[in-house]
């Protein structure tokens, strides 16, 4: 009998976001609403809320792109520490856990709280474990403390105990989940969704280390208990298929079958169920009851190992009632039936082989991007297929699913790679496009740089701060005078030259004094404007200086600009020459890896498939043995009939 450990229903949504619960235990969810309580975190980086946006919307692959690219520019300084263990998550969620271990242990053992030390250990425990790498997953288990909330430290407890039955210490897991169970009951009101699981587990544990009695009574006791929902139900079939199994193991068919009963006729385990219920009647010596649930399971899908069984059950019970023919044709029938399985088994190895599937699962579950949390949401039109069952079975399965998954990131990469080679074509053409842009306008700028005598402006500058200190100490408004004014003075020299030249007389004494009132009117406005003018022209000289001080500057620019633009596109080109060698060198190792993987994944189905085709062989051969005894009893009938009386 295998019978495995369950999780809580709990397990399965902290799994899924994995990747961001180290991110927003050390942050208190950064960039997301705070609980009550808990003070709002605000992200003061742009650059980190650009990583965060994009892991928000599960494009992991572009937020650990960005936020490796601005850690390493150093564009996150506030959050450098959480920017860290955000890229720890996101190699976990690729199941890169060695590189999130060593951040973690970095980090997390030198400035995290002991509560987000002890979530992110635990944490990293249970993607060890579910990558099957149990002393790893030991390892940290033991790193972690007392500070782990109540619900974490329930799945802890049972994540130790997985271990343990990993390892066969049935009798040390027993010991953790009686704790854990005696726990539970002193806290009535903790997680109280969690209690039939530990009764399962208990119960499992305590068979499996020899303790049958205790074992069977918990797993009876979880199998007749009240259950509301799918899950409830999916674990009382679990406990009674356990439970009915562990009986006929120790031959007693009575309990068996009494707990087979109380399994739904349509769950997942049903399968399993009617076999074991037509195997308890059969050891009952009540073959005719057998024959009800043997009849109903082998008309099921052949893909499932208890349908096969049933199909060579079936003509076993006929036989034991004693129709020796009725018996005969069903392994006949069988026996022929198996052989055209075998044909279909046959031709779906060669559709696998032939990359035919795994095309289709592509298709039907395209994605933007890769990662370790990704799922097999679309299945295929699997009609087009042969042997449509035995397929899906397969593709359900953990290790396909794990093996599919690489596959798809190490398509992913390629056609990324791919991406890439195609934009450095393109930043080639831009950096030439540029190049010769810059040779075009040089020219340009040189001619237009001597013909605005930029050289010669500071000694203009200087000139015209001379004449202004110079009115300044004379206090002449006069120099401040526009061009309608400097004429208006023009005209009163001319004025006063002429009467200077005439003889004096009582008109010309009069136009000399006209001509000093509008003379004295002009320097009366000279005089008021002064102070503004003067304060406009210090205003403007400085504008002056600090425009040619700028122009100095860029002109410095433009001419270091001249020396060291050459030497940047000569780096930028070798830099995109070293990018393209580095993606031809990439190109080739991941498309073999791809194929590579591509064969693995073909070839675990294969596997599957073949295993398949050894089942239906042990049962072919059973069948033809069957035949074999019917026929050789039907001889010693006859031949008993015919022999001579004493």
């Amino acid at each position: 009998m295998r019978v495995r450990f369950v999780s809580s229903p709990f397990a399965r949504p902290i799994v899924r976001r994995l990747a961001g619960v180290f991110a927003l235990a050390w942050a208190c969810a950064a960039a997301a609403p705070a609980h009550a309580g808990e003070p709002s975190h605000i992200v003061k980086d742009p650059h980190y809320g650009d990583a965060l946006y994009y892991f928000y919307q599960s494009r992991y692959f572009t937020s650990l792109t960005k936020l490796m690219t601005s850690q390493h520019f150093e564009r996150m300084p506030h959050h450098a520490d959480e920017a860290e263990v955000l890229r720890g998550g996101l190699y976990l969620s690729y199941g890169l856990h060695r590189e999130a271990g060593r951040i973690f242990a970095q980090l997390i053992e030198t400035t995290a709280s002991p509560a987000v030390r002890d979530r992110a250990w635990f944490y990293l425990a249970k993607i060890r474990y579910q990558r099957n790498l149990l002393a790893d997953a030991q390892d940290a288990l033991k790193r972690i403390g007392n500070h782990l909330p109540p619900a974490l430290e329930e799945e802890r407890g049972l994540l130790t105990t997985n271990l343990l039955m990993a390892r066969g210490d049935y009798a040390g897991a027993v010991q953790v989940l009686e704790k854990l169970q005696a726990a539970a009951a002193s806290t009535p009101g903790v997680m109280p969704d969690v209690r039939p699981y530990l009764r399962f587990n208990l119960g499992v544990a305590l068979i499996k280390s020899g303790d049958t009695a205790r074992g069977s009574a918990l797993l009876k006791e979880v199998g007749t208990a009240p259950a509301v929902g799918e899950e409830a139900f999916a674990l009382r079939d679990k406990a009674n298929v356990a439970l009915g199994f562990s009986a006929l193991q120790a031959d007693r068919p009575e309990p068996a079958r009494a707990a087979l009963e109380r399994v739904r006729l349509d769950g997942m385990l049903a399968n399993k169920a009617l076999l074991g219920f037509g195997w308890a009647a059969a050891a009952m010596k009540q073959p005719a009851q057998a024959l009800v649930p043997w009849t109903e399971l082998a008309r099921r899908d052949a893909s499932d190992a208890a349908v096969l069984e049933a199909r060579i059950a079936l003509p076993y019970a006929y036989a034991e009632l004693g129709a020796v023919g009725q018996a005969l044709d069903l392994y006949n029938d069988v026996i022929a039936d198996f052989e055209r399985e075998n044909t279909v088994i046959d031709a779906s190895i060669a559709t696998v082989r032939s990359g035919q599937m795994l095309d289709q699962l592509l298709a039907a579950n395209p994605g933007e991007e890769m990662g370790w949390f990704w799922n097999i949401d679309q299945l295929p039109d699997l009609r087009e297929l042969p042997n449509a069952g035995y397929l899906a079975q397969v593709l359900a399965g953990h290790e396909f699913q794990e093996a599919f998954k690489n596959y798809r990131d190490l398509q992913f990469l390629s056609h990324n790679l791919e991406q890439w080679q195609n934009n450095l074509g393109v930043f080639h053409d831009m950096l030439e496009n540029r190049r010769r842009a810059f040779a075009e306008r040089l020219p340009k700028f040189r001619e237009q740089a001597s013909v605005i005598g930029l050289s010669d402006l500071p000694a203009q500058g200087a000139l015209l701060r001379d004449e202004l200190a110079g009115a300044e100490a004379e206090a002449d408004g006069a120099v401040f005078a526009n061009a309608q004014e400097r004429d208006l003075l023009e005209r009163i020299e001319r004025v006063r030259a002429a009467l200077d030249a005439q003889a004096t007389d009582a008109d010309s004494l009069v136009a000399r004094e006209r001509l000093r009132h509008v003379s004295g009117a002009l320097t009366w406005h000279f005089a008021q404007e002064y102070p503004n003018q003067l304060w406009a022209a210090k205003k403007a000289l400085a504008v002056i200086d600090s425009q040619l001080s700028q122009s100095r500057v860029r002109l410095a620019a433009l001419t270091q600009a001249q020396q060291d633009e050459p030497a940047r596109f000569d780096r930028f080109e070798s830099r995109i020459a070293e990018l393209g060698k580095r993606l031809q060198a990439l190109l080739p190792r991941v498309a073999e890896l791809s194929r590579e993987q591509q064969t693995a994944v073909q070839e675990l189905v294969v596997e599957q498939l073949e295993q398949q085709k050894e089942r239906i062989a042990v049962y072919a051969n059973q069948a033809r043995y069957g035949v074999a005894q019917l026929q050789d009893r039907a001889t010693q009938a006859k031949e008993s009939e015919h022999a001579p009386a004493p």
